[in-house]
């Protein structure tokens, strides 16, 4: 449907703009944040993941070979893991934009199957002011992630700039 300049004008006068994400001013250590949904992670999402990022360990995509290695299936790539859990926790934590200042201490744990069910909680470390940037505070949080038995099995800090209520 291709909408005229004056009917397009309409549409966007009438749209609503829901905010997203959270401002810096409502970061502090201590809060927890319990990220929505969940992901499964299927054999599908591992094989695409593994061959688009050339991740070839043959652990990954080969079910035989990770058996002799005494796995029960292919294990998921620790690396599809991460961005699982990186992205669960992107609409409460960073959504409202800011850039990411990286990640440390991260640690795996549980190895992932397919089928298993991927769950995330954060945890906020530090918030400081920057001091380079007024309409940027920088917020640290803690996140970790469980399959569906609650067993851990990835965490890390991570690190962003959080723009300011009052710049949003």
């Amino acid at each position: 449907m291709n909408e005229t300049p004056t009917e397009a004008a309409a549409l966007r006068e009438r749209a609503v703009l829901w905010r997203k994400g959270h401002s810096f001013e409502e970061f502090s250590p201590g809060r927890v944040f319990v990220h929505h949904w969940g992901r499964t992670i299927t054999q599908a999402d591992n094989t695409v993941f593994t061959t688009l990022t050339l991740h070839y360990n043959p652990r990954y995509f080969n079910a035989e070979f990770a058996r002799a290695e005494g796995h029960p299936d292919a294990v998921v790539c620790p690396m599809l893991v991460f961005n699982t859990i990186f992205g669960l926790s992107v609409q409460d934590l960073s959504e409202a934009g800011g850039m990411f200042l990286g990640i440390d201490d991260l640690a795996f744990h549980t190895p992932v199957y397919p089928g298993d069910t991927l769950t995330a909680t954060s945890e906020v470390l530090e918030c400081r002011e920057s001091r380079s940037d007024a309409r940027h505070g920088i917020v640290t949080w803690h996140t970790r992630g469980f399959n569906q038995r609650k067993e851990p099995v990835i965490e890390f800090k991570r690190t962003n700039l959080v723009r300011k209520e009052q710049f949003r």
